[in-house]
Formats: structure tokens, C-alpha cells, sequence
């Protein structure tokens, strides 16, 4: 049996890579999606509240890319229409850009459902919390 960690990696590349050929008809990457969902996900909270600060974005999706990559997503958001800056070092999204979100949200879910072919729910809850214990460990080791 292979080790987790390669596992992790390999499940990880595979995603990104079905991800992005799914996405990239809409013109975004894994890393937009997740950018634009972090967009969302802050204005709907805040019910229309401040626009996201870029500095945010990079904050929580920093275990998912580097800074780099979701720079360059965030260029290319604003660039074809996604979202805006209303501040500088701030991001909303546009009407068209939550709109057409949307839309691609449906396929995404399509897409979640493949990868869970075959996965009962407690099974997938089990494999997600055991990894979350697992980062714990390594990212706040206990003390001895």
C-alpha cells in the first residue's frame, strides 16, 4: 500500500487537473473558482457588506496555491469581467461575474459528484476528518 502522502499528492494533481479542463470553457482555473467563491462567500455573509480585501483571499486560500498563482487568478478575474475593484486592494464581484457563476456552479457540483462516485457520505466525512486531525497534528504538534 502506498503512503497517504502519495495519495494526497496525486488526488490533489487530479483534481486540479479535472478542474481545470471542466472550468477552463468558462475561462477560469481552479484557483479563479476558488477566488471567486471566497468573493462570494464574504459578500453574501456580509449581505452586500465591504468588498473583499485581496489580502483576505490570499489569507485563506493560502494552503490552496501560492500567492503568486492566486495573484494571476485575481488579474485574470478582473480582467475578463468576474469581478472589480471598487477600492484598491479590493475585490467584488460583478452582477455578470455572480451570474455566471452561478452556472458554473451546477457543473461543478456535477463534478463533485464523480469524484464521490461511489463513496457512501460517513465514508467521505471519515476521510475528511481524519485528515483535518492529521494537519492538526502537524501544524500545532502537541507539546511534550
Amino acid at each position: 500500500m502506498k503512503p497517504i502522502g502519495y495519495w494526497l499528492n496525486r488526488t490533489d494533481q487530479a483534481l486540479t487537473r479535472s478542474m481545470d479542463s471542466l472550468l477552463a470553457e468558462h475561462g477560469l482555473t481552479r484557483s479563479a473558482w476558488q477566488v471567486l467563491n471566497v468573493v462570494r462567500e464574504a459578500q453574501d455573509a456580509l449581505d452586500g457588506g465591504p468588498p473583499t480585501r485581496d489580502h483576505d483571499v490570499l489569507t485563506v486560500l493560502a494552503a490552496n496555491a501560492d500567492a503568486a498563482t492566486l495573484t494571476a487568478a485575481v488579474e485574470a478575474l478582473l480582467a475578463d469581467g468576474w469581478a472589480t475593484r471598487p477600492e484598491p486592494g479590493r475585490l467584488a464581484l460583478t452582477d455578470d461575474g455572480r451570474a455566471r457563476l452561478a452556472g458554473v456552479a451546477e457543473r461543478v457540483h456535477a463534478f463533485r459528484d464523480l469524484a464521490t462516485a461511489g463513496i457512501p457520505p460517513e465514508e467521505y466525512r471519515t476521510a475528511v476528518s481524519v485528515l483535518e486531525r492529521m494537519t492538526g497534528n502537524l501544524e500545532n504538534p502537541p507539546t511534550t
